[in-house]
């Protein structure tokens, strides 16, 4: 029996690891704590008899203790922005129903994620099929290959049946019998959808959920419906592991879909990369200031191995630390961060712009009470520390609360790059998910006082050098 302020309850069991894989996967720290987690009770409490959520009184719990993970999946659809605290149980269920269902009553309209599926299908049958592509259906030129030589099937026993090619082992024989494929989006989407077949079979493999193919074969046609919708980015390594969990938390394939597509609102800038750039550049810059005021010795000392452009740091900007935690812990740290970086309006901003794309400029959300936002975005309120691309994430700050905690090693051990990752590596599996939530709002914190004592210093001497003159 749990007891307040005891150890608490192992969350382990939520998340089954496949017997032949505990070896190899970290332990999870986060405990499922009386007094401290949002339990199941809370959670119900919070609602008004309507249905409109005391959002305050949630943030203020899971960043205490985290989330219960039997409510995780519903307690993340308000976190992501997918619905609005203020909303009622119906508006919620007529939200739901309009993302999720064929067809619309008497209208026989399709809408949203079915929608998109079904546009998807149309350009290529295996979506939806219990399919997974693992080898190239389409030429660059837009002819189609004749038999692609692997795909992986979801059958009525959870085995995975493999097809191999009947035409004498030719990987990419063109099939000059099908019409080639002319739109330029099309074959570029078609020449994704095996690349995200390979990652898919490599996401989360230690998980008995994915023993089912069933689950596999729903997290390939979320990211290739994601694909075809934001064609700017379109698919990218990492991103499979960004969607899996919403997979495991939600039940329903569209509610799934949209918990995604909302947590890529937030992070499809780090996937988006040119031949001038790359799309996380813009928090390594981040980091790289936050390290140079808050630990100029250490900053220093990566610039002199060549580290200065923080690019060692990539993989944690890119998969929010799935490689540093345990799959529990990794949930537990992003719902820490999204409780802490919350803004009431997420859900009225995103309900202005189509699917997949920014915040409208201009818009204007309704005044709310501070204690609705998270304690992370309300010291930026306070201290209006924000850029021409809005308030640096909260991941920046905790990727600097994992420099400055293995700093004195950085600087005794680390002779060059190599050193650095090397170092950095060892955090795997060692990261306390709580502990370094603690350790961003310190550094944050910090940060925005050294910036004001900065600013105020250039102040004095521009108003100085003007009376001088």
């Amino acid at each position: 029996m749990l007891r307040r302020g005891g150890k608490g309850e192992a969350a382990d069991g939520f998340y089954q690891i496949r017997s032949d894989c505990t070896h190899k996967v970290p332990e999870t720290k986060f405990k499922i704590k009386i007094g401290k987690t949002l339990s199941v009770r809370k959670w119900h409490a919070a609602f008004t008899r309507e249905g409109c959520l005391d959002i305050a009184s949630v943030l203020n719990r899971i960043q205490k203790g985290g989330v219960h993970p039997t409510i995780r999946g519903e307690v993340w659809e308000f976190l992501l922005g997918c619905f609005d605290p203020g909303s009622t149980f119906d508006e919620r269920e007529q939200i739901r129903q309009k993302r999720s269902l064929n067809i619309v009553t008497d209208d026989l309209c399709r809408i949203q994620y079915a929608l998109w599926k079904e546009e998807c299908k149309d350009m290529d049958s295996h979506v939806g099929s219990s399919k997974i592509i693992t080898a190239p259906i389409i030429t660059e030129d837009g002819m189609p290959i004749k038999d692609p030589l692997v795909l992986l099937e979801a059958t009525s026993d959870q085995r995975t049946t493999q097809g191999s090619s009947s035409s004498s082992g030719n990987d990419n024989e063109v099939d000059k019998s099908v019409n080639c494929v002319v739109d330029k989006q099309i074959i570029e989407w078609k020449l994704l959808l095996h690349q995200i077949g390979l990652d898919v079979l490599r996401t989360d493999r230690s998980m008995v959920f994915y023993e089912n193919k069933e689950n596999l074969t729903k997290l390939w046609d979320i990211l290739a419906v994601y694909a075809w919708i934001d064609k700017e980015i379109g698919y990218c390594q990492g991103m499979s592991d960004l969607c899996s969990p919403m997979i495991v938390l939600l039940n329903d394939e569209a509610d799934a879909f949209w918990c995604f597509e909302r947590l890529m609102r937030r992070l499809r800038g780090n996937f988006r990369c040119t031949q001038q750039s790359v799309g996380v550049e813009n928090q390594l810059q981040h980091l790289a200031s936050i390290i140079q005021v808050l630990d100029p010795k250490l900053h220093d000392h990566l610039e002199t191995l060549g580290g200065g452009d923080y690019l060692f740091a990539f993989r944690m900007f890119m998969v929010l630390f799935r490689r540093e935690l345990s799959f529990g812990d990794s949930l537990y740290l992003w719902e820490m961060m999204w409780a802490l970086e919350y803004d009431p309006d997420i859900f009225s901003a995103y309900e202005h712009i189509g699917a997949a794309t920014g915040v409208t400029p201009g818009y204007k959300p309704k005044v709310k009470s501070m204690r609705q936002f998270g304690k992370y975005e309300r010291d930026n309120m306070k201290n209006g520390a924000s850029d021409n691309d809005g308030p640096v994430p909260i991941s920046v700050f905790l990727v600097a609360s994992v420099l400055k905690e293995n700093s004195a090693k950085l600087l005794q051990e680390a002779r060059g790059i190599d050193d650095v990752i090397r170092i950095l590596n060892d955090v795997n599996g060692n990261l306390d998910a709580k502990k370094a939530c603690a350790v961003a709002l310190k550094l944050h914190r910090k940060y925005l006082k050294k910036l004001y004592i900065i600013r105020q210093g250039k102040h004095i001497l521009i108003s100085s050098a003007g009376a001088d003159t």
